[in-house]
């Protein structure tokens, strides 16, 4: 289970859940209470914001003015017909799927995938089978907001998973027994993960999809880094889900896979019988997604060249991160995502070494503390590490790089 020794001698509830000032905080409002006292050493760089840098694909501009008019009308809730099928036509061409999905129940548009990610627990808890006990919701810490503040919405448990070193910064799937899963509504999982880069393997997700159905439980695989890797291309959960997709839906987005985080469009695919409940509840609940935005996102799926461009472009990044940081603070490059995940302890720690990089470099990181949630025995899996975004040009990237190493040592 998820606690250490000094959790044990606590009642297990307590020990699993994270404390009160941790929940409902943002991560950047935290950040921003931290440094706002501190007046920058030098010009400030941002490397705290997962807001990806490159150029907006060429076509976006063209395929939005094409469908303006579209704008007077209220879009459906599930989607337009074109962004469906070119969801389930991605789909097929980038996993290795026992069936193709059908766009018709088995795909439906986001308003960005932070609000599917919130709003699916709510549906979730309101359509689970009966639980034993009080239901829990799974999260791995760190985790991104949207996992936890769904989980504590539906008024769920939020049980914390630890994503370590020591089990590959995944979370422990030993650790889950069959008394807390006979309790579970939702699993939550990122994949490449937000922010260590780890990756889950097929053998992992098998064994994951396994230990849902066999309690009834929803897996959401959150798959949003899926085409930034730098080896092997991620497996996702629908790989390894069967024809039928049971109990397990992936969330994606253009935000980073096509440079659009300002499009807020993603998409929801899997299980039929859950995305029917959820479609239910978003046309009472959820933000309708605009239909040229729809047509912009569904022109992004359609193309694949401006995405390996992306990839590549990343890789260059991490070439600079391979010769300027070497082997310093733990770093190996992630085999997903654009994040650096790096081990300040012998600095002091992720909220220290935050200061001290704005105040002597006018370097803007994410401290992992903030990233990740406080046990009730005081653990906290990011408090050594720091978070970087690898999202600016190679100039800019190289030089906050620069910075981060002559100030930390």
């Amino acid at each position: 289970m998820f606690m250490n020794a000094a959790e044990r001698e606590q009642p297990p509830s307590s020990a699993r859940t994270a404390e009160p000032r941790a929940q409902g905080r943002s991560a950047f409002a935290r950040l921003n209470d931290l440094l706002a006292p501190i007046e920058p050493g030098r010009p400030a760089i941002n490397c705290a914001v997962g807001e990806p840098q490159h150029p907006v694909p060429a076509f976006a501009g063209p395929v939005f003015a094409k469908h303006i008019a579209d704008l007077g009308r209220y879009p459906a809730n599930k989607g337009t017909e074109l962004f469906r099928k070119s969801v389930t036509g991605w789909l097929s061409r980038r996993y290795d799927l026992a069936r193709p999905l059908d766009p018709e129940t088995e795909v439906l548009v986001l308003n960005g995938t932070r609000e599917g990610l919130f709003l699916a627990a709510l549906a979730a808890t309101r359509n689970a089978p009966p639980r034993t006990g009080k239901p829990a919701i799974l999260v791995p810490n760190p985790c991104y907001g949207a996992y936890s503040a769904g989980a504590s919405a539906s008024q769920c448990e939020t049980v914390y998973m630890p994503a370590t070193a020591g089990s590959g910064f995944l979370p422990d799937l030993d650790a889950i027994d069959d008394a807390l899963l006979a309790r579970t509504v939702v699993i939550y999982l990122a994949s490449p993960a937000n922010p260590q880069g780890s990756v889950a393997g097929r053998a992992y997700l098998e064994r994951l999809v396994a230990m849902a159905r066999k309690h009834d439980v929803m897996i959401f695989s959150d798959e949003c880094y899926s085409e930034i890797y730098f080896g092997e291309k991620p497996v996702g959960i629908l790989e390894v889900a069967g024809p039928d997709y049971a109990k397990t839906v992936t969330f994606n987005s253009l935000s980073k896979r096509s440079n659009l985080p300002g499009l807020r469009v993603g998409f929801v695919a899997g299980d039929r019988d859950f995305l029917a409940r959820f479609l239910e509840y978003r046309n009472n609940a959820a933000p309708q997604v605009p239909m040229p935005a729809q047509a912009v996102a569904a022109a992004a799926l359609d193309d694949e060249t401006h995405v390996i461009e992306n990839r590549k472009a990343y890789a260059q990044k991490f070439d600079l991160a391979d010769q300027i940081l070497g082997d310093r603070y733990g770093y190996k490059r992630p085999p997903g995502g654009f994040f650096l995940w790096l081990d300040v302890s012998a600095q002091g720690g992720s909220v220290r070494a935050t200061e001290r990089l704005w105040r002597e470099a006018g370097l803007r990181v994410l401290p992992g503390e903030y990233a990740s949630h406080t046990g009730s025995d005081g653990s906290n899996p990011g408090r050594d590490y720091i978070r970087v975004a690898m999202v600016h040009d190679n100039a800019t990237t190289a030089e906050a790089l620069h910075r981060l190493v002559a100030v930390l040592g």
